[in-house]
């Protein structure tokens, strides 16, 4: 695994006002993510878990602190800044999948290289290697109403790859799955991240959790825990 970190995050703060009361979700969360790492986020409920996804995938900016991307600072870009880096930079896979019910597997792929201005054809190999990649070689002319769950998700972490993202931030991703059609999904997470793939997964279910290479525990908006290796007890001395 490389040393470089992908994610660096440094005193990172975000309160939020509800009616007289102000809601401190992250008390200076300091946090790096190396390269090719994965790694599981768990917290109870009101842990602040969420807030801290939303940051890191760009969707919420924080109120202080500095959060590095890259070695790019986000913490302070507008929302259109913002949305250049999300799509450039992250693939999101969540619980209820977020798929356009009336258009097919493959269309669902190709929509973020239409954002991207790729052409018809390069966007409509790219999504097929991907969905054929992902077990999908059969069923990309599908809508996802006549799919199931798992074959859903499938679709969900096709379109999340197709931009070749630097992390992979994966939500609750087997939540709406039964045990044994999870188990096959957390196993696409496992090979894409011994193909190299960065991934962030966050959970609340220890058994999907034991999947990622450490966890990072969030309890009142800190971390409470860090189970991850140290990087001289992933590399052996030479």
């Amino acid at each position: 695994m490389s040393e470089t970190p992908i994610i660096s995050i440094n005193k990172l703060h975000r309160s939020y006002p509800m009616g007289d009361e102000v809601i401190h979700a992250l008390n200076g969360i300091d946090l790096e993510i190396r390269r090719n790492e994965y790694v599981a986020i768990m917290g109870p409920s009101g842990s602040g878990k969420t807030t801290l996804m939303n940051i890191i995938g760009c969707l919420d900016s924080p109120n202080s602190g500095e959060y590095l991307l890259n070695n790019q600072s986000v913490s302070k870009l507008r929302d259109n800044q913002l949305a250049r880096i999300r799509n450039a930079e992250i693939g999101f896979v969540f619980q209820t999948f977020n798929l356009l019910n009336r258009t097919s597997a493959l269309q669902n792929v190709e929509l973020p290289l239409i954002y991207k201005g790729v052409s018809r054809k390069e966007r409509h190999e790219r999504a097929k290697g991907i969905l054929e990649a992902v077990g999908l070689g059969s069923r990309m002319k599908h809508r996802p109403s006549e799919m199931s769950g798992g074959q859903r998700q499938r679709v969900a972490i096709a379109r999340a790859l197709i931009t070749e993202p630097s992390i992979l931030l994966a939500d609750e991703p087997t939540g709406n799955l039964d045990s044994v059609t999870g188990r096959e999904i957390m196993g696409i997470f496992d090979k894409l991240h011994s193909d190299g793939q960065t991934i962030i997964l966050v959970t609340h279910e220890a058994d999907i959790a034991a999947h990622a290479k450490g966890e990072v525990h969030l309890r009142d908006g800190i971390i409470a825990n860090d189970t991850r290796p140290t990087i001289s007890q992933e590399v052996p001395a030479q």
